[in-house]
């Protein structure tokens, strides 16, 4: 993948702060330029937020992150960076102007991008010199979390331009979706547009206030929407026949008289008035930080269920993020096996809000979840990695035996180390995995044995040579520790 060296942000209100985060969490320098004297501040607090929610949002290591740095002018923030980002308030004269002063102050190579909700490219690429590396990246908030960028071309950019920003996106999570010629608005916000303009009419009209509205997507079609998007939704409500039938079925709705989406309602301040008091009595009571905190605990977990779609190999967003985490783990610094005579640390995490069931506690299944992934940590740690598995070779879980000693509650961190038992030989891997709580409290352990299995041939065999020779140190020292309180226990075996 092509990557971003270094990136700039121009702008560091709630779309620019949240690019520098997107860039930081990625392992990218950024450079800012904001001259709002409360930018530090405001940027500090969406970073901190993003590091939250990329803490829930994978396993997977983060590179180290990347530093922000405020300059004092803007020529100072682009020296050096290949992808620099745009994002002052929505004024074409503003923007333009900013646009042209980056164009003449960046690298030669540096791809130029504007976070513009809807002016049209070619008029804000008008008087730079360099107009054809220029693009509208029309990003979704949180920036840092929701992966797509609409890529937009005015009349003299690139198609070179365009491919190399989807390039620079993929590795930092980000979905680059080329829109074929420009328009206002372009695709997403025109969308937006209709659904916003029909909803400002039921309130206007009394048919329900905000909370009703807001109810009605998020538990009916914006579930829908959130994973398949909008024709895909309407060819399965075309059942057998898809989408032909759909069409045939439901087309003449859109003749009815249904939609107000051509009469623009009166903002006027009373209706003003309205929607505010509402959206006060419906929302009011948390902050908007707060607010953030919980957008970002369900969009992680719907991605994380997406990411689980199609059989494993992820759907919508749950795919991309699948990609970006694959792309983590093949560029993170490989740990080596270091033998002695302690059990191996291999998992760190705390535990997440949806972790908890309805007694406050974490959930059993979550238990498991911890082992697995400590599992995979030292299978990585042998050098059975993505490469070796794609090779045909890997080593498959055969039998465990879970004890749960005490309750892990919301917050907590978690530890997980395992010692490797004398009976591992390579085809054989039996471990002995202990889950703490940060203050040493033991909460769990398992007992798991694995077998190395060759996928081609469908049978166990010995590991690679490679793989053996960072195993057996482990074993061996391993072999000297006593055997572990607990080991060799059957499920109702008393204490």
């Amino acid at each position: 993948m092509t990557s971003i060296r270094k990136a700039a942000c121009i702008g560091g209100g709630v779309i620019g702060g949240a690019w520098a985060a997107r860039f930081a969490l990625a392992g990218i320098d950024v450079n800012m330029y904001d001259p709002h004297p409360e930018a530090a501040r405001i940027v500090g607090e969406v970073l901190a937020n993003a590091e939250r929610a990329y803490g829930m949002l994978t396993m997977a290591p983060l590179p180290p992150r990347g530093r922000i740095v405020f300059c004092a002018s803007l020529k100072e923030a682009v020296q050096g960076a290949d992808w620099i980002q745009e994002s002052v308030p929505e004024r074409l004269e503003l923007k333009r102007g900013v646009l042209t002063e980056i164009d003449a102050a960046a690298s030669p190579d540096a791809l130029i991008g504007s976070s513009t909700s809807g002016l049209m490219p070619t008029d804000l690429q008008r008087d730079m010199k360099h107009p054809e590396r220029m693009f509208v990246a029309h990003p979704y908030n949180p920036v840092y979390l929701l992966p797509l960028a609409e890529l937009v071309g005015g009349g003299k950019t690139s198609a070179e331009t365009l491919k190399a920003a989807q390039e620079k996106l993929a590795p930092i999570g980000m979905k680059g979706v080329v829109i074929k010629r420009e328009i206002e608005a372009f695709v997403g916000d025109r969308l937006l547009e209709a659904v916003w303009r029909e909803g400002l009419w039921l309130i206007h009209d009394d048919i329900c206030d905000t909370e009703t509205l807001d109810d009605v997507i998020r538990y009916s079609f914006g579930m829908r929407w959130a994973q398949m998007g909008l024709f895909e939704t309407y060819r399965i409500a075309g059942g057998e026949a898809g989408m032909r039938h759909f069409l045939a079925q439901f087309g003449p709705c859109l003749s009815w008289p249904w939609t107000k989406l051509t009469d623009v309602v009166d903002l006027d301040d009373a209706l003003i008035d309205k929607i505010a008091a509402q959206s006060d009595a419906q929302s009011g009571a948390r902050g908007i930080r707060e607010l953030e905190r919980i957008r970002d605990e369900n969009l992680v977990g719907i991605m994380q269920a997406l990411k689980a779609g199609d059989g494993g190999r992820g759907w919508g967003a749950g795919k991309i993020l699948a990609g970006f985490e694959k792309h983590l783990w093949k560029t993170a610094p490989k740990k080596e096996a270091r033998p002695g005579r302690e059990p191996l640390d291999l998992l760190e995490i705390k535990v997440h809000p949806s972790w908890i069931d309805y007694n406050g506690h974490m959930t059993e299944f979550r238990y498991a979840q911890c082992f697995a992934d400590a599992s995979d940590s030292l299978l990585r740690l042998i050098g059975v990695d993505m490469d070796y598995v794609a090779a045909g070779n890997s080593y498959y879980t055969v039998e465990t035996h879970t004890r749960l000693l005490d309750e892990a509650r919301l917050g907590d961190l978690l530890r997980v180390s395992a010692q490797i038992l004398p009976s591992s030989d390579g085809r054989k891997l039996q471990s002995f995995m202990s889950l703490t709580r940060a203050d040493g409290t033991l909460l769990a352990t398992c007992e798991h044995l694995m077998l190395h299995v060759s996928s081609a041939e469908g049978k166990a065999v010995p590991p690679g040579a490679d793989v053996m020779g960072r195993l057996q140190p482990l074993i061996d020292a391993h072999g000297d520790l006593p055997p572990p309180e607990g080991a060799g226990r059957s499920v109702g075996q008393k204490r």
